[in-house]
């Protein structure tokens, strides 16, 4: 069943318990701090049931079902490059800002599933539960978000070891319906308008940390649940011409807190299992799938990103400038090496039982690179605008004075458009590289994958070292100094 905007707003106005500047909110879905964002997040539902979109973002799951294309499992290449389509078409309605839009989870819980044979072998009934569960989001169309980070505290102890009881969510008790969950996890990133979160721990567990490696899903409105929000950068955004990213792309991040939640037994995947923790995401498609949709994502931001390039030189005159072009052709070589790698995933993909995935390989690399480079991207195009990122108005107010507006019109001046259209253009860069939003997207794009040691860790252990050895091995071989010294004797 596809839904519209209309029908996922409603369903976010069901008695959540979000908390942000010392008050409980009433209703994420008109509260200043959420409701340009929430808005946001019906736009792309409105877009997915348009019947104009229909071809290009849905499928049929069987049966003439049809459901939105972010929960499609393909069966070969040609069905991951049309699923990657509908992602692409998708992500371009916020230029890639939201980064935790519901393809994301969607992915992770659809490449589970891929794997389900896993899941079979540890436990027939937690199989069932998450096939059970993929059917039901899918044909529900949810909006899910997850919570796979325990929170930070000492990092040098285990989960178990931290102080304070019941620190780190896990497991204080189990009966025949069910797990009770207590503690916390992190980060929650778009919670405020999914309809439900997945719950597990992508982090190792140590020994003795049986209590915390569980896997779960619950509707963001479970009795227990309490999501503490980060301050609202669109509660805080003077207008949408001051801010016009933070002002509608705000997806906001939350830590939240299980205060004897309820899990029953049919949204439970893994139950205290540490092992089986790190098979859900690395012995199935999971962590693949869902970090392709994030490359996906980055794609078209980066495409955003470049076309800010252009502009602030097309807005500065600075175009022609040899040193300009240089800089230009730089951000895009590196916009280009974000799109090749993209589809190398997909040219390179593999066959995983009657699905066909990214390669793994491709995706690692391509998450060790970005990692570096988006703050170099975003350095760059500060380096292109200079001062015209501070050299503005101070809001929008200011241009409702006549005396003001005039002195704005003979100061702000460009070649390429009058002085509200360099205003314009200069507050929407501001918004993208510099601004409190700007700033934590830089940390979003350096982290969201994990730190730089775990990306590279996993390029390491997924790259096919054996075919490179045994180059140098043949190398090796086709020589030697017994042969060599002969040789020079008979010389």
């Amino acid at each position: 069943m596809l839904r519209d905007g209309a029908t996922h707003i409603a369903s976010l106005n069901d008695g959540r318990a979000v908390f942000i500047d010392g008050r409980r909110v009433a209703d994420v879905t008109t509260d200043r701090a959420f409701r340009n964002a929430v808005a946001t997040s019906g736009r792309l539902y409105d877009f997915v049931a348009d019947p104009e979109n229909a071809a290009l973002m849905t499928y049929d799951s069987g049966g003439g079902n049809r459901c939105n294309r972010i929960w499609e499992q393909p069966a070969d290449q040609e069905g991951l490059v049309r699923r990657r389509l509908a992602m692409e078409r998708w992500q371009e309605l916020h230029c890639g800002f939201l980064g935790r839009s519901p393809d994301h989870v969607a992915s992770c819980i659809s490449g589970m599933a891929m794997g389900i044979e896993v899941f079979r072998e540890h436990d027939p009934a937690r199989a069932d539960a998450l096939e059970g569960y993929y059917r039901h989001a899918r044909d529900n169309d949810l909006f899910l978000t997850y919570v796979i980070i325990n929170p930070q505290a000492d990092r040098s102890k285990a989960a178990h070891e931290q102080s304070g009881e019941h620190f780190t969510a896990g497991v204080v008790d189990q009966d025949g319906t069910g797990l009770t969950v207590r503690g916390a996890k992190m980060l929650a990133t778009s919670a405020i308008m999914a309809n439900e979160v997945f719950v597990t721990c992508i982090q190792p567990l140590a020994p003795g940390d049986a209590a915390h490696a569980l896997s779960f899903a619950i509707p963001m409105n479970a009795k227990g649940l309490k999501v503490l929000s980060r301050k609202s950068y669109e509660g805080e955004a003077g207008s949408v011409f001051d801010n016009p990213l933070a002002s509608r792309f705000d997806e906001n991040d939350a830590v939240l807190y299980f205060d004897d939640v309820k899990v029953p037994w049919d949204r439970v995947f893994v139950n205290q299992d540490v092992a089986m923790c790190q098979k859900q995401f690395h012995a199935t498609p999971a962590h693949v799938y869902q970090n392709y949709q994030a490359q996906v994502r980055l794609m078209v931001k980066m495409r955003f990103l470049v076309g800010l390039g252009r502009r602030i030189a097309e807005v500065n005159g600075t175009t022609a400038f040899p040193q300009v072009r240089e800089a230009l052709g730089q951000l895009a070589a590196q916009a280009a090496m974000v799109e090749g790698m993209v589809h190398a995933m997909e040219a390179k993909g593999r066959r995983h039982g009657h699905f066909f995935v990214p390669d793994r390989h491709s995706l690692y690399a391509a998450q060790v690179l970005t990692q570096q480079l988006y703050p170099q991207v975003v350095t760059a195009l500060r380096d292109l605008a200079g001062g015209g990122l501070i050299m503005l108005p101070s809001g929008i107010a200011d241009f409702a004075d006549p005396e003001l507006a005039a002195l704005i019109e003979r100061t702000q001046q460009s070649p390429a458009t009058d002085s509200r259209g360099r205003v314009k253009f200069f507050k929407l860069a501001w918004d993208a590289l510099g601004s409190e939003f700007a700033s934590r997207h830089t940390q979003y794009e350096m982290f969201y994958a994990g730190a730089s040691f775990v990306t590279k860790n996993h390029s390491f252990r997924t790259y096919d070292w054996e075919r490179s050895a045994a180059m140098v091995d043949g190398m090796l071989d086709s020589y030697s100094l017994d042969e060599e010294i002969t040789r020079r004797a008979a010389e």
